[in-house]
């Protein structure tokens, strides 16, 4: 799922592309969410890569945690929440971006 799928694209003054603000839905806890340790060197994609299969829902987990930097390795040390109800998030991310 391409996340910038649903963000409208515009042109600046000087003619370049730029990127209109995504909403991102709100990611309430449910059970059944996983709760995890990452492990050392970990980023957000290589989490969702690995809960996922696929790395470009990262900001799901990003979300979840509210992370807003998501370019550095995780901390080992703290504990990340990974939602396990992807379907629903994505019908959301598509509800409020449409």
């Amino acid at each position: 799922m391409n996340r910038y799928a649903f963000s409208i694209i515009t042109k600046n003054k000087d003619g370049k592309r730029v990127f209109g603000s995504t909403m991102y839905p709100k990611i309430p806890f449910r059970n059944g969410d996983r709760f995890i340790y990452p492990i050392e060197g970990d980023r957000l994609e290589t989490v969702a890569k690995r809960y996922y299969g696929d790395t470009t829902l990262w900001w799901i987990i990003a979300k979840a945690n509210e992370i807003r930097d998501g370019t550095y390795a995780l901390d080992p040390a703290k504990q990340i929440r990974v939602p396990r109800n992807i379907n629903s998030i994505l019908s959301d991310f598509e509800r409020i971006n449409s």
